[in-house]
């Protein structure tokens, strides 16, 4: 498929999710409600805007939500892009560099050592003081693994590779004794964390996220030309004159900052960043400089879908959404296996 027609129609159908989307829920807002409270917020006052249920559940409520999980489908399916570029491996996802786990860990010991009080408590911008201790681990983990696989000769990818399972492996023991030491109320705010879920959505959290979207979404593409010279191999891409380690230091800094943002606005949501750039991969081919932008409104269109999903699936209670983009990406993650081990023995 040519780049530009998937991006022409992934842009026009990322509208059209966005107002399912809002309309999906436990309660359902009509398409003629819907169409009433947005036309009463462009051209109405704040008083009117609040009158009606609907208008309640639309702005206070769902707005922000479906806005935060577009924002971080983005973060996710771009960092995502950058790190198989990096890796030049199509099943690389941030989570090898230990962001992932890192910022579990940090959430993780936040509940564990602040207890209910805390929790309730501290707010800084939006965010708990949770959700600031696991954007802390995550950018924690993501600078030892940095630190780790640099040395006088540059930066080494497989060196990072192995810091990267190394400091996974230490966050995961770390959250396994947290986990064990906590009582009922924390291992289920820890579980619940984990899953991954967009319920804690507010305008605070959306114009965080937004911010990061806007740093990755200005700055990545520009990496565009450098990580498709990276899939010729460092040493061609330092002979086409691309500053190899300079090249890494920002897309690990953007990663790390990126998904740190997208894990303590919305937990730990798995396999977006795997599966949806290897998809528009095969839709349209390697070229970073049409697969980062296709990759960041597919990735925005999967959590959209999957939060939608998951606030009707089990309603009244909500499916964290998390544990759908699981469900999905794993059979995913298992066919891209089963593929590869097919070339290999053809």
């Amino acid at each position: 498929m040519a780049p530009n027609r998937l991006l022409l129609i992934l842009g026009c159908a990322l509208l059209p999710l966005v107002l399912i989307a809002l309309m999906m829920g436990p309660v359902f807002i009509s398409p003629a409600s819907l169409l009433h409270a947005l036309l009463q917020a462009l051209g109405g006052t704040g008083e009117g805007r609040v009158t009606s249920q609907d208008g309640l559940i639309l702005f206070s409520i769902r707005f922000p939500r479906v806005l935060l999980a577009g924002l971080v489908g983005v973060c996710l399916a771009v960092c995502g892009t950058a790190m198989q570029g990096l890796f030049r491996n199509p099943l690389a996802d941030p989570s090898l560099i230990g962001v992932s786990s890192g910022a579990s860990a940090g959430a993780s010991l936040m509940i564990v050592l602040g207890g209910g009080a805390l929790l309730e408590g501290g707010q800084f911008a939006g965010l708990s003081v949770v959700a600031l201790g696991a954007f802390a681990g995550g950018f924690l983990a993501v600078i030892l693994v940095y630190r780790l696989a640099t040395s006088s000769t540059g930066t080494s990818v497989a060196t990072m590779l192995l810091a990267g399972i190394a400091i996974s492996a230490l966050a995961g023991a770390l959250n396994s004794l947290l986990s064990f030491v906590a009582d009922d109320e924390m291992l289920r705010r820890i579980s619940l964390w984990q899953m991954g879920s967009l319920d804690a959505a507010n305008w605070p959290r959306v114009w965080i996220a937004a911010a990061a979207v806007a740093v990755v979404m200005l700055l990545l593409p520009r990496e565009g030309a450098a990580l498709n010279a990276f899939l010729l191999g460092e040493s061609e891409a330092r002979h086409l004159g691309i500053a190899v380690d300079a090249v890494k230091r920002r897309l690990i800094l953007m990663t790390a900052m990126a998904i740190g943002i997208s894990v303590a606005v919305a937990g730990t949501i798995s396999f977006v960043g795997l599966i949806v750039p290897h998809i528009i991969r095969l839709l349209i081919g390697p070229d970073h400089r049409y697969l980062i932008p296709a990759s960041a409104l597919a990735g925005a269109m999967l959590l959209i879908v999957a939060d939608a999903f998951a606030r009707v699936v089990v309603a009244p209670a909500e499916l964290p959404a998390g544990i759908l983009t699981a469900l999905l990406g794993t059979p995913f993650f298992l066919s891209l296996l089963a593929q590869k081990r097919r070339v290999g023995e053809g």
